[in-house]
C-alpha cells in the first residue's frame, strides 16, 4: 500500500477488539452457537438481558442460545465504540433487518489474558412496520409531482424483448412475467420510477421546476436514453417529479410549487435539486428516483431523506434529452430506499454510455480503461471530515466503522491530506465554472423572462452573467490540477470516505443566512466528486439524534458498480 495511505485512524479502535466483535456478529448471522459461546466470558457473572428479563451466567446464556431459532438476517448501520480502559470497552451496534425493523445491541467487552470477550450484553429490537405510502395533501402533491395524479403512472412498463432477469433482480410484488410468454422479466419489473423534471419523455413537456419555462416548451418527441434504459428493464415511470428551479440549488425548495415533504425528518427540507424524486422515494410513492447531480443534487437529498444515492461517473450515462445546467459537471444519478433497487437501476443506465456532444473525453478515458478493481481500501482525510458538524463527524465514524466491519475493508488515514486553503481554491474555481456554464445554458430564458425566477436563483444568475471567458479558462486550469490530485488520492481499488453533507437537513423555516451557511459547508464536501467527475455513493448510515445524515464514498473513475458492491452486505 502507498505510504500516504498506511495508518488506521485512532478513533476506529483496537483492531483485535473489532475483529472479535465481527466474529460475534458473523457467528450470530450463521447461528454458530459454539463460536458465540466462546466469545462470552466463562463463569457465573456474565449477563445478557433482553425483553424485560436477564440471564446470568455463561451456562444459562449458552442454554438459551442453543434452544432459540436462528435470528433474522440483519445488517450493521452504525457501530459506536467507547473505551473504558486499556482492557475494557463498550460497543453499541445499531442494525437494520430486511423488514426494516431495527435493533440495538450493547456489549461490555473485556480483555482477559490477551483475548477480548463479552461480559455484559443487552439486546433490544423494534419490529418492522408495514410500509405504506401516505395520502398527500393538495399542497404536498403539487410540491412532489409535476405529473398530475390522474395521469400517473405516466409510462407503463414496456420491457425490452431481450431483457432477462438479472440474478440480483429486484423482487417487487407488482412484478409481471415478460410479455413474450417465456416467463422472463426485466431486472426492474414492477419498479416505480420518479423522474426529475429535466429528462425528456416522449409526449411530455419539461418544466425544470419553473412554470414559465414549462409554458414555453413543446412536447418532447423522443425519450432520453437514461429513461429508456429503465423502461427497457421493465420499470414503470410513475411520473415527472419536481426539481429546484433549473436545478440551480441544493436546498430542495421551490417558490412556485412548494417544498416537498421529508418523511425522514418532518419539518425539514428534503435537499435538492432532485427534491421531488427524493421525497417520492422516501414516502414510498416510488421505488427509484432518476435525477441529476451537478454539485450534490443526488447526494444531498439522499443524505437528508435517508436514502441510498449514486452519482455516476461523469459521462458514464448519456445526458441526451436532459436540460443542462453546467455540462462539465452535470451527471445522471439514482436514489432508492435499498441497495438492490439502486444496483439494478445503475446496471440499466450505465449501459447507455454518453452521446452528449462535446463530452467524449471522460467517456474515452473510462472506455479505454480496464474494468474497475474491487474496492479493498477505505481512505479517510481528517481535514474533509472536519468540515462537518461535530455530531455529524461522530455519526460518520460510527457508520464507517460498521461499513468497514461488514465489508471486510480496512480504513486508512491519508497522510496527504487536502489543505483547507487548497480546497478553498478548488471550491472557488468549481463555483465559477458552474456559474459560467449555467449562464451559458440558461441565459436566453433568464433574459427573456425577468421576474420569473426565485430571487435567490435570480441572484446566482446575475453573478454568473458578469463572469468572463478568461476567468472560466483560469478556473478550468485549477480544476484540471485538482482532478489529478484527487485521482492520486483515490487510486483504483480504493474509496474516499467522507460525510455526504455537513449535517442533517435544516428546518423548513430556517433563515436564509442559515440555509446559505449549510449550503456553503456542504458544497465544500460535494464539490470534490463534481469537479473531478468521479462517482460517489451516499449511504444512509449516519444519524444525528433522530435525523438522517449520509456517509459518502468517492471512487475511482468508472468504479460505480464497485462502490455499490462494497456497500452490499456480505452473505
Amino acid at each position: 500500500m502507498d505510504d500516504a495511505h498506511s495508518a488506521a485512524p485512532a478513533w476506529l479502535g483496537d483492531p483485535n477488539l473489532l475483529a472479535a466483535f465481527w466474529r460475534y456478529e458473523r457467528a450470530l448471522m450463521t447461528n454458530d452457537v459454539a463460536e458465540l459461546d466462546e466469545l462470552f466470558a466463562r463463569g457465573g457473572t456474565t449477563v445478557r438481558s433482553e425483553a424485560g428479563s436477564a440471564l446470568v451466567g455463561h451456562d444459562a446464556i449458552a442454554s438459551f442460545r442453543a434452544a432459540r431459532p436462528p435470528v433474522p438476517l440483519r445488517h450493521l448501520r452504525r457501530v459506536h465504540l467507547r473505551p473504558i480502559s486499556a482492557d475494557a470497552a463498550v460497543i453499541i451496534a445499531e442494525t437494520i433487518r430486511g423488514d426494516r425493523g431495527t435493533g440495538v445491541q450493547t456489549q461490555l467487552w473485556q480483555r482477559v489474558e490477551g483475548l477480548w470477550e463479552v461480559t455484559v450484553a443487552h439486546v433490544s429490537t423494534v419490529p418492522g412496520l408495514q410500509f405504506s405510502a401516505p395520502k398527500l395533501t393538495a399542497a404536498e402533491e403539487r410540491a412532489i409531482w409535476a405529473t398530475p395524479e390522474a395521469r400517473r403512472p405516466l409510462v407503463e412498463s414496456v420491457a425490452h424483448p431481450d431483457a432477462v432477469a438479472h440474478p440480483d433482480a429486484v423482487a417487487h410484488p407488482d412484478a409481471q412475467a415478460h410479455p413474450d410468454g417465456t416467463g422472463r422479466v426485466g431486472s426492474l419489473a414492477g419498479v416505480r420510477v420518479a423522474v426529475k423534471d429535466l429528462f425528456a419523455i416522449a409526449g411530455e413537456r419539461i418544466g425544470a421546476g419553473n412554470p414559465t419555462f414549462l409554458a414555453g416548451k413543446s412536447a418532447e418527441t423522443t425519450t432520453s436514453p437514461a429513461v429508456a434504459a429503465l423502461l427497457a428493464e421493465g420499470a414503470e415511470i410513475t411520473g415527472l417529479a419536481q426539481t429546484d428551479e433549473l436545478a440551480f440549488s441544493i436546498a430542495g425548495t421551490n417558490v412556485h410549487y412548494g417544498t416537498p415533504p421529508n418523511p425522514a425528518a418532518p419539518g425539514r427540507i428534503p435537499g435538492g435539486s432532485t427534491s421531488g424524486p427524493a421525497s417520492a422515494v422516501a414516502l414510498g410513492l416510488a421505488d427509484l428516483g432518476l435525477g441529476t447531480d451537478t454539485a450534490g443534487s443526488i447526494r444531498v437529498p439522499g443524505s437528508y431523506t435517508g436514502l441510498f444515492g449514486l452519482r455516476t461517473t461523469h459521462d458514464a450515462v448519456s445526458r441526451e434529452g436532459l436540460v443542462p445546467l453546467a455540462p462539465s459537471f452535470d451527471t445522471v444519478g439514482l436514489l432508492a430506499r435499498d441497495l438492490p433497487t439502486l444496483a439494478a437501476g445503475a446496471r440499466a443506465i450505465l449501459s447507455t454510455g454518453s452521446t452528449a456532444p462535446g463530452n467524449s473525453a471522460d467517456a474515452a478515458r473510462s472506455d479505454s480503461a480496464a474494468p474497475p478493481a474491487a474496492i479493498s481500501t477505505l481512505i479517510v482525510d481528517p481535514s474533509l471530515v472536519a468540515l462537518a458538524d461535530a455530531d455529524t463527524q461522530a455519526s460518520f465514524e460510527a457508520g464507517l466503522r460498521a461499513l468497514s466491519l461488514a465489508s471486510g475493508t480496512p480504513v486508512v488515514q491519508t497522510s496527504s491530506a487536502i489543505d483547507p486553503a487548497e480546497l478553498e481554491v478548488w471550491f472557488d474555481a468549481f463555483r465559477l465554472v458552474q456559474q459560467f456554464e449555467a449562464w451559458v445554458s440558461d441565459r436566453s430564458f433568464v433574459e427573456a423572462n425577468p421576474g420569473a425566477l426565485d430571487p435567490a436563483i435570480s441572484e446566482r444568475f446575475r453573478v454568473a452573467s458578469g463572469l468572463t471567458d478568461n476567468q472560466a479558462l483560469d478556473a478550468r486550469l485549477v480544476l484540471a490540477r485538482a482532478t489529478v490530485r484527487l485521482e492520486q488520492l483515490v487510486p483504483p481499488g480504493s474509496a474516499l470516505a467522507l460525510p455526504s453533507t455537513s449535517g442533517p437537513a435544516p428546518e423548513r423555516d430556517a433563515s436564509p443566512a442559515e440555509i446559505d451557511r449549510v449550503r456553503g459547508a456542504t458544497l465544500r464536501l460535494t464539490c470534490l466528486a463534481s469537479l473531478s467527475g468521479l462517482p460517489a455513493l451516499t449511504l444512509p448510515f449516519g444519524r444525528v439524534g433522530t435525523l438522517p445524515v449520509g456517509l459518502c464514498l468517492i471512487g475511482a473513475r468508472g468504479a460505480d458498480q464497485a462502490l455499490i458492491g462494497l456497500a452490499t452486505p456480505r452473505a
